[in-house]
């Protein structure tokens, strides 16, 4: 394969983590607006949010068995158009029954674009022999951090929900469609054989188990943040309206900040002192925020939040992609559920205990579970699982 294909395929990937990041804060910020578009009851909207990742882990499911038949660049292909469209299905309509479908569309396409653009990026990553995942989520942060901007504009200026999202769907949609016409991956351009379905068979759940939970973790503190910050700022640390919504832009500047460089720390000190130093990082940020005696101490915890969480979630899929090189889209694909199980879990956990403790307190139990990821760390560094015969069977590069 050559350099500039390469360096094609790098960017073109990097645009689709970009545009889907942007896709998801153009969403996620907008959830109030949606709600009152729709008269969705507080008690129901719930049942919404939980659909969406609920769905979505149907979706990488399904993607498992899709990368079977079809390459994943050709399932990036085609779900990242639907989870655009599906955005802009969610301000079109006017019906619950509408909203219902628009974002069930969104929730099983988005797990499948997940756990493709992930699969390519280990893919990728082989093929370059460095790290390069954490510049793809550091892109996938800079979509984020343009999308809520633009969020931010449409209800500045209380723009429609269609008006706020077409024109970013106008944009994002034929870029990253053109884009993918330069998608590479370093695994074979075929179907898998018989022998990769064997190797996908003998993906080993008790050795993947230590990455789900860490990806879980992970995913736990990072709905934290952005479910919790905001009012945690402003009730239990006595902010302003106005400076409660900095702590989660702060932790979206740092989150790309990290990863920006996160595979320079890589490559020089290695995948497992970086992971236990974001993890270390993470943990202090969570006690920080955990006991701040005011509102711009809050504000320095969930900055050490953004720059050490940043660095697990990208180090969690290559690991896996290292793990078991012969059915790196497999065990990516099972990984991938895991990022939802943490959503899922996060908000509520710590809206629970806050109500039935205090928020402070609440805070402590995400930094628990951050730092036991460092009783995992060394997975991040495994040698590849072994195949039949006690050999890696090793994937050849895509000159396709």
């Amino acid at each position: 394969m050559t350099d500039a294909r390469l360096r094609h395929g790098r960017a073109s990937l990097a645009l689709s983590f970009f545009v889907q990041g942007a896709t998801f804060a153009l969403l996620v910020t907008r959830i109030p607006a949606i709600q009152d578009r729709y008269g969705i009851s507080d008690g129901l909207l719930p049942v919404f949010l939980a659909a969406v990742p609920i769905l979505a882990g149907v979706g990488s499911v399904l993607t498992e068995k899709i990368v079977a038949r079809v390459r994943p660049r050709v399932v990036l292909r085609w779900t990242q158009p639907v989870v655009l469209l599906a955005l802009l299905g969610v301000g079109a309509g006017s019906e619950l029954w509408q909203a219902a479908l628009a974002l069930g569309v969104f929730g099983l396409a988005v797990g499948a674009l997940d756990a493709s653009m992930n699969m390519m990026g280990v893919s990728l990553q082989r093929a370059y022999g460095r790290s390069i995942m954490l510049g793809f989520h550091a892109a996938y942060s800079l979509g984020g951090i343009a999308g809520a901007s633009m969020a931010w504009a449409g209800a500045h200026w209380d723009l429609s929900l269609l008006v706020s999202y077409l024109p970013a769907v106008v944009v994002l949609l034929p870029a990253a469609f053109i884009g993918s016409r330069w998608y590479v991956e370093g695994a074979d351009g075929t179907p898998e054989s018989a022998a990769d379905k064997g190797a996908a068979a003998a993906v080993s759940f008790r050795l993947l188990l230590p990455l789900c939970l860490v990806m879980a973790f992970a995913y736990i503190g990072d709905s934290t943040v952005s479910n919790w910050s905001a009012k945690y700022l402003q009730d239990v640390l006595g902010s302003s309206e106005q400076l409660s919504t900095v702590p989660y832009n702060v932790y979206m500047v740092t989150t790309l900040l990290g990863r920006a460089v996160g595979d320079l720390g890589v490559r020089r000190f290695g995948a497992v002192a970086v992971v236990r130093g974001g993890t270390v990082l993470a943990a202090g940020g969570f006690g920080v925020v955990a006991l701040a005696g005011g509102a711009w101490t809050g504000m320095l915890g969930f900055t050490l939040l953004g720059l050490g969480l940043c660095v697990i979630v990208p180090q969690t899929f290559a690991a896996a992609g290292r793990m078991f090189p012969g059915a790196s889209d497999t065990a990516i694909a099972r990984l991938n559920i895991f990022n939802y199980v943490g959503f899922l879990v996060g908000s509520p956990l710590v809206g629970a205990l806050g109500d039935a403790w205090s928020y402070r307190g609440a805070m402590l139990v995400p930094m628990v579970l951050v730092l036991a990821t460092l009783l995992y760390a060394k997975s991040f560094g495994a040698e590849p699982a072994r195949y039949g015969g006690g050999h890696e069977r090793p994937r050849t590069a895509d000159v396709g």
